[in-house]
């Protein structure tokens, strides 16, 4: 019974640190200040964007904003929103330490004309061990297919 009950609590321990991160990125041949324009129009969202359907709110530090992705709706909080450089919030199911992810955009300005978009998050809690190939699949893609549409309407206008 010792035997088991020790399994059991190392299994726990395990799961309760389970992390996971995705990293993507895309070269834009279109400036920083271009790829922020397009990527903070988010009333537009809904007409271009396959993986954030909706993103509603006022991006101030320590604020919450609404996202609705993949049909999920949450309220995270924004971690930081700099102009022409990065946007990044924290998600949460239900409380901490279950399902938690931090979301981040990142633009790199190469002062050429060209940047680089960076679209991350780092998962963590009790739940990622379940969720682990759907992230790896769906929520990459998901992140991915964004990325090229904002290529897409960044570089539109050259």
């Amino acid at each position: 019974m010792k035997y088991y009950l020790s399994l059991f609590l190392i299994t726990i321990s395990f799961s309760i640190m389970a992390q996971k991160e995705i990293n993507t990125s895309i070269k834009i041949n279109a400036s920083a200040e271009k790829v922020w324009q397009v990527l903070t129009a988010f009333e537009a969202y809904p007409n271009w964007n396959p993986f954030l359907t909706s993103v509603q709110g006022d991006f101030v530090v320590g604020k919450k904003v609404k996202i609705v992705a993949g049909g999920m709706k949450f309220k995270p909080k924004v971690l930081q929103y700099s102009e022409n450089k990065g946007i990044k919030w924290i998600g949460r199911l239900l409380f901490k330490g279950l399902f938690d992810g931090e979301h981040s955009f990142q633009i790199q300005d190469h002062q050429d004309g060209t940047s680089t978009f960076y679209h991350s998050e780092k998962f963590s809690g009790m739940l990622v061990g379940l969720f682990a190939k759907k992230l790896d699949t769906e929520t990459k893609a998901g992140f991915e297919a964004m990325n090229k549409k904002l290529k897409e309407l960044a570089e539109g206008d050259h």
